[in-house]
């Protein structure tokens, strides 16, 4: 039986930067069981050294965060989509420039979304079942990743939308009509914020995350078939060491 991943989601940092989450090295193949399993990754490639030895790692199990008043601030609207399914999970390329992210003072405007099964940041120790990555990078190639977590309840129109045209891998296809985005959202946008790092190879840090506190829905079915598809694609929480989980 041939395994699909559906088009609606995606794990790769694109366009521009030095290194894809998918790509750091083609020859070094990275998965999540197996020899190729996150417990190895740093001993796969050079290139993937940061994910055994990286002080700033993600994910991370939030349990305490300090009450801060900061500024992160996003806007998106409906933008074409292209999809491509690179055989770790399903990236959703965004054609606009307009879908940005402030923090503080700096602009970062969306790339890509993809989606983890089951999440790979916890919340007090427990997982959810889908975890999406909105990755922005700002016009200096500084990376920022909006985490936004998925429990079961009402379908989520969005997800129902992707998940009508499978693809094999290696496949890409553009959607026909403009995504909008802004129904993967909560409408809270209380959120914990702190650096961290890619949560795939080559792991690289200085990575500006902002978890959203509030999660969204989708049904029993939806969430069943990304996780049959994309099956367990999440890399286990990492040690927070001296950093400082800021929440708001």
């Amino acid at each position: 039986m041939k395994k699909f991943i559906f088009p609606s989601l995606l794990t790769v940092l694109l366009a521009g930067c030095a290194h894809t989450p998918h790509e750091a090295n083609p020859h070094s193949y990275w998965g999540y069981s197996g020899e190729g399993a996150p417990q190895h990754w740093g001993q796969l490639s050079a290139d993937y050294q940061l994910c055994e030895r990286g002080k700033n790692q993600s994910p991370v199990n939030l349990t305490n965060a300090v009450t801060s008043h900061n500024s992160v601030e996003y806007q998106y609207q409906p933008s074409s989509v292209s999809l491509a399914n690179n055989g770790h999970t399903l990236q959703a390329s965004l054609q606009s420039a307009n879908n940005q992210l402030k923090i503080d003072d700096k602009t970062f405007t969306l790339q890509q979304f993809h989606f983890h099964t089951p999440s790979e940041h916890q919340f007090q120790g427990k997982h959810f079942p889908v975890e999406i990555h909105f990755v922005h990078k700002s016009e200096t190639g500084e990376l920022a990743v909006l985490a936004i977590m998925v429990k079961e309840g009402k379908t989520n129109s969005v997800l129902e939308e992707l998940l009508h045209n499978p693809l094999n891998v290696n496949e890409k296809m553009a959607l026909a009509q403009p995504l909008d985005i802004t129904k993967l959202l909560p409408r809270s946008k209380g959120h914990y914020r702190l650096n961290g790092s890619l949560t795939t190879p080559p792991c690289s840090e200085g990575v500006n995350w902002v978890v959203l506190q509030q999660p969204i829905s989708a049904s029993s079915e939806q969430i069943r078939s990304l996780s049959h598809t994309l099956g367990n694609n999440n890399r286990p929480v990492q040690p927070i060491n001296a950093r400082i989980v800021v929440s708001e």
